[in-house]
């Protein structure tokens, strides 16, 4: 389903769904064609999918005809569709993610990302007032993103190994400290 099909579907269903109301605002047919682009060229950030979902959505929960700006709207809040949280359950599972940040199990990745984006610092030592905002853009920004399909990971760092196969010679051993005791001016 691409974005044309999507804007097509909703307003089938927006016809069924508000009979009378539809026929009053689209009594000519020119005048469905220009809505039809409008809300093409406005809901166009949103992917073909949420579109759908979010116009039945609004479908369940509205009794007249939605504007524009209910559907766009319930597309932003439609985030659950791609496994994202709401942006301040994310905001406060940000702050309260014990560290290592990178080995906490997260409800998405994007709330990683945002919480390093904004800075774990920010997020623990700053009042919500003004942290929450940041943290709001950038989870914003990141859940846009998702939306479009990309995949977010988390690369945990390489461990350290168990053992050190490789063991220095004496010589290595006394230029390491030598240099060691020199950078710190012993």
């Amino acid at each position: 389903m691409d974005h044309v099909d999507a804007i097509n579907q909703i307003f089938a269903e927006f016809e069924f769904a508000y009979h009378n109301q539809f026929h009053k605002a689209f009594a000519e047919a020119e005048s469905l064609v220009i809505a039809k682009k409008y809300w093409l060229s406005s809901l166009e950030n949103f992917t073909p999918l949420q579109i759908v979902q979010a116009a039945k959505q609004v479908i369940r929960t509205q009794d007249y005809l939605p504007s524009i700006a209910a559907l766009i709207r319930a597309c932003e809040q439609g985030l659950d569709l791609f496994g994202l949280p709401p942006a301040r359950q994310a905001y406060l599972e940000a702050c309260a993610a014990p560290s290592p940040k990178r080995e906490f199990h997260w409800s998405h990745e994007a709330v990683y990302h945002a919480g390093n984006a904004s800075g774990w610092y920010l997020l623990a030592n700053t009042a919500e007032a003004t942290a929450f905002p940041v943290f709001d853009y950038h989870y914003a920004l990141l859940c846009q993103r998702v939306i479009r399909g990309e995949t977010l990971s988390i690369e945990l760092p390489t461990p350290l190994p168990e053992k050190i196969e490789r063991k220095l010679d004496k010589a290595e051993t006394k230029a390491r400290f030598a240099k060691l005791r020199e950078e710190l001016g012993l």
